[in-house]
């Protein structure tokens, strides 16, 4: 086994920007931010999922990126190296009228982008791949959608799920042929062909996210799903009353069958109050440690590692500290601050999405 000395050096000497201050405090990477010697262990050390982490949200730059292999370059791979976070699930709803073409392409896309870069990429196809992604530094991509609204048939999941899909949500805001969203004018849950895709993914081993889906719908697939559900990317109701807030009868339901909920960063969905910061994400992480114990929570941050206001939002989405590449050391130094302990700041950080993955995905 390694030692904490040896492991800084080998796999931490190039993470430090500037020299130890502050009495053991380190600013990573020429970066503003200072962290303790306890925070930049643990991220350094452990497996970090986020479960709705975008590599970028810059589409210019991914298509860029997805052109030719050279356009990829060192850099660019550092910089999520250099981010803390060992796996990234990009999930994207297509948006299009189209979606079964639009997902074909984008999956036939990133399929090829990460076959080009073998040592710095790697699709997450099964649990092992997360250990594998760790221990040989490279990035690792779950891919995944944030609608289910690809699935014409409920053969479809098979055939996604042999190109390489890994989870889905069955929803967006609004409706689909699965059920209802968030926003939906209504929430009739289920529909039968929802029924049916539930039970196929079940069988295959992908991934249910409700993140999106309405309460009944939420309900309904929790009850329905012979494996754990995921909320990969949400909030808390009772800290913020707004529709992609999950209510505590979801929260409970899904911790009772297993799953795990991932909080985002994303300020509307934070707080209704202002201002927002660090503290208001963090109280997310408390109440549903709270509610339903440390086995259950994650982190789901639903934004790249450069944030979204400086892609011109007109409201303001990001909180300080979480709307830059080092956001995780950021969260860490959080639940240091909260008290939590080393193995329960491990669980969040990724530890519960890979043991919740692990009984899903068969292969």
């Amino acid at each position: 086994m390694q030692s904490r000395r040896n492991f800084l050096t080998v796999a931490g000497a190039a993470l430090f920007g500037a020299p130890m201050v502050n009495r053991g405090r380190f600013a990573l990477y020429a970066g503003q931010r200072e962290y303790s010697r306890r925070t930049v262990d643990l991220v350094n050390e452990s497996l970090v999922i986020d479960m709705l982490g975008l590599i970028t949200l810059d589409w210019n730059r991914l298509a860029h990126w997805q052109a030719a292999t050279e356009n990829f370059q060192q850099a660019d791979h550092e910089k999520l190296l250099n981010s803390g976070i060992t796996v990234f699930n990009p999930a994207v709803d297509m948006n299009s009228p189209h979606p079964h073409t639009a997902t074909l392409e984008w999956m036939r896309d990133w399929n090829v982008f990460l076959d080009s870069h073998p040592g710095k990429l790697m699709r997450v196809d099964r649990v092992s791949d997360l250990l594998m992604a760790k221990a040989k530094r490279r990035t690792g991509v779950i891919m995944g959608f944030q609608n289910a609204d690809h699935f014409r048939t409920v053969t479809d999941v098979q055939y996604f799920y042999d190109i390489g899909q890994r989870i889905s949500q069955l929803t967006y805001n609004g409706g689909n042929p699965l059920g209802w969203g968030c926003t939906a004018p209504r929430d009739g849950g289920l529909t039968d062909f929802g029924v049916s895709v539930v039970r196929e993914m079940n069988r295959l081993g992908m991934a249910i996210d409700v993140s999106h889906c309405g309460d009944y719908t939420t309900r309904q697939a929790i009850e329905l799903s012979k494996q754990p559900v995921l909320i990969t990317h949400s909030n808390c109701r009772a800290l913020n009353p707004h529709p992609r807030c999950k209510p505590d009868d979801a929260i409970r339901h899904m911790a009772a069958k297993g799953g795990v909920f991932g909080i985002t960063g994303i300020r509307r969905f934070v707080s209704n109050r202002e201002p927002t910061t660090v503290e208001d994400v963090l109280d997310h992480f408390d109440y549903v440690v709270k509610l339903v114990g440390i086995d259950h929570i994650g982190v789901g941050s639903d934004n790249d590692l450069d944030g979204r206001d400086n892609r011109g939002s007109k409201v303001r989405m990001d909180i300080d500290g979480l709307d830059q590449p080092q956001r995780m050391y950021e969260l860490t130094e959080g639940l240091v601050r909260r008290g939590y302990s080393d193995d329960n700041i491990r669980l969040i950080l990724g530890g519960n999405f890979q043991r919740v993955l692990s009984g899903i995905w068969v292969a």
